[in-house]
């Protein structure tokens, strides 16, 4: 734990603890329901690895890639699943502002009070997000007794049943076909990972050297995570929501927004990509795909609320809805032009992988690694 003078940068625990207290109960199941809902997400999980393998071509006959987990977890799960992953991957950044405050006047103040109220505040945050998130391939956070991962990576799918149930009655759709759907688009994120051993490592390099270029004071970030609280709680007044950043765009230099645009690219073509995979699976079989994706896509829109269109801009979530859009447009145009195989390509190394340029041009993509492919 990053601290200062026995005290902590972020109460980790804390956050945990207040994310838990704060967030929404999920919809009204029996324990019978219950148990038919994860048992039912288990199938799914499983049956998509054919699906997803079939499809996307990544894996070649007689290769098994590392076995991951599949984990269907409430909301309480996911937020102790995420917060390993961001106490992992935020230690060089809190090691920095740590260095920072040692040498300001107060710093042993603000170190004995900062760590908690950016624990409660990242708690309330994280109570907003448990409620939305469907699943998610987890890849940075190490293996716990509670939380098992992949040997050496940690890498786990998680699966968050009480969303999935709220979702699926929220749009009216068939829920088997739903659950399956959802459990299409995960299981091509894990199969990514799992296919693209080098893919981990590189994403980590960047988010790492991204961290590495924040030149920013410790008030600063915590006032941000204020006013997304204030925001979450009602407490910012009427009219402000839209004005403010989102988090990402208050520690970007010039070297950082180079390394967002890389990142920006590759989580576009991930997401794009899962996309694009469970609309192109589901046909033959999720029955009713076409009314699932179109419920789906005007939920994605238009958010539930002002509220919530307001944490979507401050905590960057319609950067991500862009990527799902624009992503899958780079994938599909390339699988038109050059079929499934040429698409795999993407996959050969860092420097295959498309630039922010390229997603919103796939000919750019084609031209730089076809062509210089070609003999």
């Amino acid at each position: 734990m990053t601290s200062i003078g026995g005290a902590e940068m972020v109460d980790w625990n804390l956050a945990v603890a207040t994310a838990i207290r704060l967030v929404r109960p999920g919809p009204d199941v029996t324990r019978e329901e219950a148990r038919a809902v994860v048992a039912e997400l288990r199938r799914h999980a499983k049956a998509s690895e054919e699906h997803v393998r079939e499809f996307t071509r990544m894996i070649p006959d007689g290769h098994e890639p590392e076995d991951t987990p599949v984990l269907v977890v409430d909301r309480p799960g996911w937020v102790r699943a995420n917060v390993a992953g961001f106490r992992e991957l935020l230690k060089p950044l809190l090691d920095k502002m740590q260095e920072r405050r040692a040498g300001t006047t107060g710093g042993a103040v603000l170190g004995a009070v900062g760590g908690k109220v950016t624990g409660v505040e990242l708690g309330m945050l994280l109570s907003f997000l448990a409620s939305r998130v469907l699943g998610q391939y987890e890849t940075f956070a190490p293996p716990t007794r509670e939380l098992p991962g992949a040997p050496g990576s940690g890498g786990r799918l998680l699966l968050v049943a009480p969303n999935i149930v709220h979702v699926e009655r929220e749009l009216d759709v068939d829920p088997h076909d739903f659950r399956l759907w959802v459990s299409l688009h995960e299981e091509t994120h894990r199969t990514q990972f799992t296919a693209v051993p080098w893919l981990r490592d590189h994403l980590e390099g960047e988010i790492q050297a991204f961290l590495a270029e924040t030149d920013v004071d410790p008030m600063t970030v915590l006032e941000r995570l204020r006013e997304a609280a204030q925001t979450l709680a009602g407490g910012r007044p009427e009219g402000e929501e839209d004005e403010g950043r989102s988090l990402v765009e208050i520690v970007q230099s010039p070297e950082q927004r180079e390394i967002l645009g890389r990142l920006t690219a590759v989580m576009s073509l991930l997401e794009g990509h899962a996309d694009f995979v469970m609309d192109g699976v589901g046909p033959q079989v999720v029955p009713s795909v076409g009314e699932i994706r179109e419920k789906f896509q005007q939920r994605r829109a238009r958010g539930a609320s002002r509220l919530d269109l307001a944490l979507r801009k401050l905590l960057g979530l319609d950067a991500k809805l862009r990527q799902y859009r624009d992503g899958e447009r780079f994938v599909r145009a390339v699988v038109e032009e050059v079929g499934t195989d040429g698409f795999n390509r993407v996959w050969t190394s860092p420097n295959t992988l498309p630039t922010k340029a390229e997603i919103a041009e796939p000919a750019d993509w084609i031209a730089r690694v076809h062509r210089r492919a070609e003999p």
